[in-house]
């Protein structure tokens, strides 16, 4: 049985918003900190708030994530991931909506944001609301980063 499904939330926006998407503490009832890179200080903030924080080297498909999003997939922390691996943990409908989204944000250096089904290796299905921008370096995206947090 599928859960049920979220009202549906999938856009892409304008890199200049990037302050508006990234600040979660409406949603979380709590002042969240700028969201520019992975540190700990930040990283530990957002996980007491459920929230995790990832990145994706563009050039490689390198993934970095906070403990919070590795618990989201069901995967060890010590995992070497390739964004290969956990694309298979989503389900098809959200992974093709997904890919059509960030496709689209990497050559029109947009953000997005879309809710996800994934299927955990731990568990049952959930939902999942993922939110992404690209950095750019000489104008060209680099990295994709953002977060992710259950709903």
């Amino acid at each position: 049985m599928r859960p049920a499904e979220p009202l549906p939330l999938n856009h892409s926006w304008p890199l200049f918003e990037r302050g508006e998407r990234f600040g979660l503490g409406h949603v979380f009832g709590q002042t969240m900190p700028a969201v520019t890179a992975l540190d700990d200080a930040v990283a530990q903030e957002m996980e007491r708030a459920g929230v995790g924080f990832w990145e994706c080297r563009l050039s490689d498909n390198t993934l970095r994530w906070s403990p919070r999003v590795f618990e989201m997939f069901g995967l060890s922390t010590d995992a070497q991931l390739r964004r290969e691996q956990p694309l298979a943990l989503y389900a098809e409908h959200s992974r093709a909506a997904m890919e059509r989204l960030r496709s689209y944000a990497i050559s029109h250096q947009r953000g997005f944001t879309i809710d996800v089904e994934i299927c955990p290796t731990n568990g049952r299905s959930r939902w999942m609301r993922l939110i992404a921008a690209p950095v750019c370096e000489g104008g060209r995206p680099v990295t994709l980063h953002g977060l992710k947090y259950l709903l």
